[in-house]
């Protein structure tokens, strides 16, 4: 498994139990930190991969986001990875305070299994061109970290309805070069070309055509500097 990390406070023999963490709880600390619920479950009914019982909380990023990491030391110190190790100093802290176990998507192989765990959220869904699509991000999606509790706490139950069911699916068509589609998701090497060329340079600095094009991805309310980021670490120059 990949990144994980364990901090509990430390408790004398006889200190008193900590009260139940509640869900709303969860919900504001992640807020304050940047960062939004996209996701909770029961492992014990969802069945999710290499856990069993508690609760598990899925973070990604808030619209406030990128204004909290550019000014955090991670964004300051220029070095490789800043997201990343942003994620871990905040979700660990999260961890520690809530008494949860702290997971991430990055550091493997072996990766942790995010991909099953937000598909079993109930709010993550397969888009038609195969890429993840969340109901109230669309497809720029950005997951940070998971809180794993051992308590099983009540949850806000989600919809479960994939907001693909009733879109005219703009982004099966977005993409200049094809490069996701409805047909065979998804050809990378079509794209770092395209990526390369003048005309390509409008995905490179504003994002993604086809992540883009989803309607619901306007929930993201991502800026521009943020999505260029991204786009520069996914295909360096």
């Amino acid at each position: 498994m990949a990144r994980r990390s364990t901090r509990t406070p430390e408790m004398e023999p006889d200190a008193p139990v900590s009260a139940q963490v509640t869900y709303a709880q969860v919900d504001v600390a992640t807020q304050d930190a940047g960062l939004i619920v996209m996701g909770a479950q029961h492992p014990r009914e969802s069945d999710a991969k290499q856990l069993e019982g508690g609760t598990l909380i899925l973070l990604g990023t808030a619209a406030a986001f990128w204004d909290v990491f550019e000014t955090s030391p991670e964004w300051a110190d220029k070095q490789p990875h800043p997201i990343d190790r942003w994620s871990t100093r905040v979700v660990e802290g999260l961890a520690q305070d809530l008494t949860a176990t702290a997971y991430f998507p990055f550091g493997g192989p072996p990766y942790t299994p995010f991909i099953d765990w937000a598909l079993k959220s109930g709010r993550t869904f397969t888009s038609p061109v195969g890429a993840l699509v969340h109901d109230s991000v669309g497809m720029l999606i950005s997951l940070r970290g998971a809180l794993h509790f051992e308590q099983e706490f009540d949850v806000t139950t989600p919809s479960g309805v994939s907001p693909c069911t009733d879109c005219p699916a703009p982004c099966a068509t977005a993409c200049p070069v094809e490069a996701l589609n409805a047909h065979a998701f998804y050809d990378v090497d079509s794209c770092h070309s395209y990526l390369n060329t003048k005309s390509g340079q409008s995905c490179l600095t504003e994002g993604c055509a086809t992540r883009l094009a989803c309607p619901i991805s306007d929930g993201a309310e991502r800026g521009r500097t943020q999505t260029a980021h991204h786009m520069r670490a996914f295909h360096p120059s």
